[in-house]
């Protein structure tokens, strides 16, 4: 392994999170808690080192091949979620477990915490979270931008290995992808911040909140979530938001040029939002009927909630497990559907439900047409062989990934209902579980150190699908 190149991507990474924790450090100068200091102590903690690292591997002259970027990926995801942790150790004094833990899951946009009395919680630790969350879906693209070309990296090899999306390869180069999605990315973070405030959250809030919609992350400023503030207003307001992050955004460039027709037409956009609207309307239907819920009140919190769990937000307005046990299988299940390809969701993605959907179907013609030719197409193209290898090889990874961390959670003595769906929604970067202990009136911190850091790996190979990572553990690719 050529380290120097490596060496040089880290040292940026590392600079970048120290300076950007002044701006948390900022807003702490200015409360009235004058909570500054602990964030400038994080700082020059990350960027001393990170300065000196800077200046004994700058300009490398040795260039990475390309299958290095792996590499790369996965362990400046480890050295952010790192030095993300640090404020949370210098701040709220927390033990390195639970603060690795919670930066993890923020820059995976998991949403999982194992903090409470969010509610009083100092300002500038509750933006430094929501922070997280939204560079950790930006940073990857800037990252592509700015540093891994100056080491001989392709940014688009990157964008293919942490999104399976394969159509931004209609547009012409990586540089001009990214930086329109990081402009599409803000634009839509403002108007979603101000549509918050415009029903009633505080600026403070809706900031933050906007933040982690986009980054369809699901921290929030509350233990509550989106129970504290319980509009209609809010809830349709997240809803939408989160539904508009969970489309591909190359899709949104496309129709720059040729109009809002292209989502019309898009096989996976509309699939998603017929799955939406099958989910939102039967759910709303049987919590109508046994909560003798008025339409509309079972509508929105339905919506807000299983939209919150598809996209793989988080957020939650209330304890919808305890709408009985049917609702309760519904979000577990619901958690592996996830939104568009290239889009910031996780989990499985819409198009690889299409293609197994696709398959099935064609299984059934070929037992009653033997000698029949049949071909999976997506928007009017045969979707390849090497697609339909990559959604089975994925597809297998995820399952037998949530059933190790399963086993290795009831291990440590976890009760199986918290194992499995903390191992599922770790591994499908949803945030909260099932449960008193996971749900969404719980948090985390009750489970045992190990399972902490186990949870915190799956978030990982989650947001980067698994191959990007478990790739390094292949014999052959460090072989040659």
């Amino acid at each position: 392994m050529r380290y120097g190149p490596i060496l040089f991507v880290i040292s940026v990474t590392m600079i970048a999170m120290g300076d950007l924790m002044l701006l948390p450090a900022l807003v702490g100068g200015f409360s009235s808690r004058h909570d500054a200091q602990p964030f400038l102590n994080a700082a020059a903690a990350i960027l001393l080192p990170a300065l000196l690292l800077f200046a004994v591997s700058r300009r490398p002259d040795v260039r990475l091949v390309p299958r290095q970027a792996f590499f790369i990926t996965t362990v400046v995801w480890l050295i952010t979620a790192l030095a993300g942790a640090l404020p949370l150790v210098f701040h709220e004094h927390l033990r390195l477990t639970d603060a690795f833990f919670e930066s993890m899951s923020g820059i995976t946009t998991t949403g999982s915490t194992v903090l409470h009395g969010l509610d009083t919680m100092s300002p500038a630790i509750l933006l430094w979270r929501s922070m997280l969350q939204w560079l950790g879906r930006l940073g990857f693209m800037l990252m592509a931008i700015a540093i891994l070309p100056l080491v001989g990296v392709g940014g688009m090899r990157l964008f293919r290995s942490e999104s399976s999306d394969w159509s931004e390869k209609s547009l012409p180069r990586t540089r001009d992808i990214a930086v329109r999605i990081a402009w599409l990315y803000l634009t839509l973070t403002g108007l979603c911040g101000l549509a918050y405030w415009a029903f009633g959250m505080s600026v403070f809030d809706a900031i933050n909140h906007a933040m982690t919609t986009l980054a369809t992350g699901g921290y929030s400023t509350s233990d509550q979530s989106m129970g504290r503030f319980g509009s209609d207003g809010v809830l349709w307001t997240g809803t939408v938001f989160m539904i508009l992050a969970s489309l591909p955004f190359v899709l949104y460039l496309e129709s720059l040029r040729r109009g809002i027709r292209v989502f019309v037409r898009d096989d996976q956009v509309r699939f998603f939002f017929k799955m939406v609207l099958t989910v939102v309307v039967a759910g709303a239907a049987m919590l109508s009927w046994q909560q003798n819920l008025p339409a509309w009140d079972a509508v929105t919190v339905v919506a807000f909630n299983a939209v919150s769990t598809i996209t793989t937000t988080g957020f939650a307005s209330t304890d919808y497990t305890l709408w009985g046990e049917f609702f309760v299988a519904a979000f577990v299940f619901l958690m592996f559907t996830g939104g568009c390809s290239g889009s910031t969701a996780g989990s499985i993605k819409i198009f690889r439900l299409q293609i197994a959907l696709h398959l099935f179907r064609i299984q059934i013609k070929k037992l009653i047409h033997p000698n029949g030719v049949f071909v999976a197409r997506l928007n009017g193209e045969r979707v390849s062989d090497d697609i339909v290898s990559a959604m089975v090889g994925f597809s297998l990874a995820m399952i037998l990934t949530v059933v190790l961390v399963t086993l290795a959670l009831t291990a440590l003595n976890v009760d199986f209902m918290t194992a499995m769906s903390s191992a599922a929604t770790a591994i499908t970067n949803v945030g909260p579980g099932v449960g008193p202990l996971v749900g969404p009136a719980g948090n985390f911190a009750a489970l045992p150190d190990a399972a902490k850091w186990l949870l915190a790996g799956a978030m990982l190979l989650g947001r980067l699908e698994l191959m990007t990572v478990l790739v390094l553990f292949s014999r052959s690719y460090w072989q040659g």
